[in-house]
């Protein structure tokens, strides 16, 4: 039988005639809940301790490859300490010669009447 709600009269829900089902006589079969699984595969302390591994081997890996690129950048520090002082010559000796050509141009302003030397002259 089919209730109406919002039936004139009505003062609660509880009022419709309602058909419904219930439990069968007796109440239903017991439900297996409990979690029954397998134990298969390693075990807690065995995955900890291949993770473990697996990860202290990575770091000393990490920590050779370190020592090598230590070792590459100290050879072209050492290498860049051996040719500074050939740069710091060179620098020096550029430095001179701008400087003698500073000075030559000073001279020359301070007394016009001097002839520049010519080429040959400077060299010796």
């Amino acid at each position: 039988m089919l209730a109406i709600r919002n039936k004139p009269g009505m003062a609660s829900v509880k009022d419709m005639l309602l058909l419904q089902g219930g439990p069968p006589p007796g109440g239903f079969a017991p439900v297996r809940h409990a979690r029954r699984i397998p134990s298969k595969g390693p075990s807690d302390v065995a995955i900890f301790l291949t993770v473990f591994g697996d990860f202290s081997w990575g770091m000393y890996e990490v920590g050779k490859g370190n020592k090598i690129c230590r070792a590459i950048k100290e050879e072209k520090y050492d290498a860049r300490r051996a040719i500074l002082p050939m740069l710091q010559a060179e620098e020096d000796e550029r430095l001179v010669e701008e400087w003698k050509r500073y000075l030559e141009e000073e001279l020359r302003q301070s007394f016009p009447c001097t002839k520049p030397r010519k080429a040959e002259e400077k060299k010796q």
